[in-house]
């Protein structure tokens, strides 16, 4: 779990940055689409599009962004056809990696992400070689000097969490999918703020990485994360706070 928390918050952390260059709307907005064409554009009735929309309007995206992507994913303006794609396989160290993609061209993403493996000491695997390796959850974080842990703590299995985790820095809500959005509310009302929400995929267990392997696998995460393609990516990785600083 640690892996996956200390990436998670460095990678909210360089979320400005990527805003300004435009690589977050760009990724945003593709979710969008996709949730839109597959689920309706009425966030009401379509869960995935009603989490795609809030991570929008958390990086601040405006309004007719959001309203673009919408209507382009539901057939009322014209835009590009995207699909979804998983890949899986192994960074340095033998690292389980889990990848998602939306993409118009399936050729062209695959090749790609097979390079970045290489690239960084790794190597793109067959469909469901670590799929397993991977369980569901919905993922609050928040910094422990921001909040009190006996209430949180409180807060969060009232509303329906199934535990607390604590990190070096952080503590964790971890949640089932399909209760997620409950739990998030409940905390919104509770006005206790948090550095990032999400569900995502977290490791059953972790493989703990050091020195040369550590910064490979790092870059590696890194370079699928800055890919157009890629939406999300998961890995079982543990790797030091004062190693992931220092690359981060």
């Amino acid at each position: 779990m640690s892996g996956h928390s200390k990436w998670s918050s460095i990678k909210h952390k360089k979320g400005a940055a990527d805003a300004k260059r435009g690589k977050i709307f760009t990724k945003l907005i593709k979710e969008i689409t996709v949730a839109a064409r597959m689920g309706g554009g009425d966030p009401d009735g379509n869960p995935r599009l009603r989490a795609a929309i809030a991570a929008a309007k958390a990086e601040n995206m405006p309004k007719e962004n959001i309203e673009r992507g919408i209507k382009k994913g539901t057939g009322e303006l014209e835009g590009v056809a995207y699909e979804e794609a998983s890949y899986e396989g192994y960074g340095p160290g033998g690292v389980a990696i889990l990848i998602d993609c939306l993409t118009d061209n399936r050729n062209r993403t695959v090749a790609d992400i097979k390079h970045l493996f290489e690239r960084h000491g790794g190597n793109l695997g067959e469909p469901g070689c670590v799929a397993y390796m991977f369980e569901q959850k919905g993922v609050i974080s928040f910094a422990k000097d921001k909040v009190d842990e006996e209430a949180l703590f409180n807060l969060a299995l009232e509303a329906g969490a199934d535990d607390v985790n604590e990190e070096e820095t952080e503590y964790e809500v971890i949640t089932a999918p399909a209760s997620f959005e409950a739990v998030k509310k409940s905390i919104d009302e509770a006005g206790v703020p948090y550095t990032y929400a999400e569900v995502t995929r977290i490791p059953k267990s972790t493989v703990k990485v050091e020195g040369k392997k550590a910064q490979q696998m790092l870059s590696l995460m890194q370079g699928l994360e800055d890919h157009d393609d890629v939406s999300h990516v998961y890995a079982n990785f543990d790797i030091s706070e004062a190693e992931m600083e220092a690359v981060g």
